[in-house]
């Protein structure tokens, strides 16, 4: 189908507020994302919010904790902003995770783990998964349920949130009732998918822009059978959470988000694999404005919720 008219309109304010990333500095990229964030507009208010910082393998990681209306323990989600790895922070996704909060019912525990180029992979990963450990061991201080843990994130951070499940269980826990993967990064852009031939330019994350994010997150020569840089190529996907797979028609993801998803059934896991048609890359957070990211929100709330109830 053709691209959703809302979507076509945000995509005309975007291009004009800035100009595509990997024509910028690292920290003329990373104010361009803020800037932009400001498009999805204020946040709703949530019963609580904190920000704080939990010992990381390198330093301090900051991460901030949304609280719903209602009776504690809550569920948890522990969410990875979006961003190729070297931009975005708890700022530019505080509107969104305010929402999943009080969609969900769960606290949402924002991680601002470190980032490229200054912090290479296998440094976020890293920040990711020992941030999640510290939720299943703190969630009772946090007012949450340590048996009812979930990971989530988009694009690199959807990367994240799959690497997070794989790391739980290589690493032994903890254990994880669900994954939340909005258009995940799992392979490299070298795959060069039908979606990213399809999608190259045009429809804001263009395929030169991941290639941009990819050369600052791990350099010109990784090594792509690293499950946990490139998830869709790990040996094995058993044995990890249930997922649901949020993707978008225009988008160079949209490829290996779908062919994570069958990769995970294929393994015995359950998974929801939803496109959303004539939407672009970034849609799931613009809830202010577009029809369908707030149809998204709320799919992926029920999905949580239900998951959260299951355990």
């Amino acid at each position: 189908m053709p691209l959703d008219p809302e979507a076509k309109m945000l995509l005309e304010q975007m291009t004009a507020v800035v100009r595509p990333f990997d024509e910028l500095s690292v920290e003329e990229a990373r104010a361009a994302i803020v800037t932009l964030s400001a498009a999805a507009g204020e946040g709703e208010a949530i019963a609580r919010v904190e920000t704080r910082t939990v010992p990381g393998p390198r330093g301090e990681i900051p991460v901030r904790v949304y609280a719903p209306e209602g009776r504690a323990p809550f569920p948890a989600l522990v969410y990875f902003h979006g961003g190729g790895w070297v931009i975005g922070n708890l700022e530019t996704h505080d509107g969104l995770c305010r929402h999943l909060a009080n969609a969900a019912g769960a606290l949402v525990v924002s991680v601002d783990y470190r980032l490229a180029p200054e912090h290479p992979f296998p440094a976020p990963g890293e920040d990711a998964y020992t941030a999640t450990r510290w939720v299943a061991a703190n969630a009772g201080a946090l007012g949450g349920d340590a048996r009812r843990i979930a990971v989530g994130g988009d694009s690199a951070g959807g990367n994240l949130a799959a690497v997070v499940s794989l790391m739980a269980r290589d690493r032994g826990g903890p254990p994880l009732v669900f994954q939340l993967l909005v258009y995940p990064v799992t392979d490299a852009p070298s795959a060069n998918t039908a979606s990213y031939r399809e999608n190259a330019e045009g429809y804001f994350l263009t395929a030169r822009m991941m290639r941009w994010f990819w050369n600052h997150y791990c350099g010109k020569n990784p090594d792509l059978d690293d499950p946990y840089l490139c998830p869709l190529r790990a040996k094995s996907l058993k044995d990890l959470p249930p997922a649901l797979v949020v993707t978008a028609e225009f988008d160079p993801l949209r490829d290996e988000g779908e062919a994570y998803g069958a990769r995970l059934r294929e393994a015995g896991n359950r998974v929801l694999v939803k496109r959303y048609p004539g939407m672009i890359h970034g849609f799931f957070g613009m809830g202010t404005l577009l029809t369908q990211a707030r149809t998204a929100t709320k799919e992926a709330a029920s999905a949580l919720r239900a998951a959260f109830g299951a355990s």
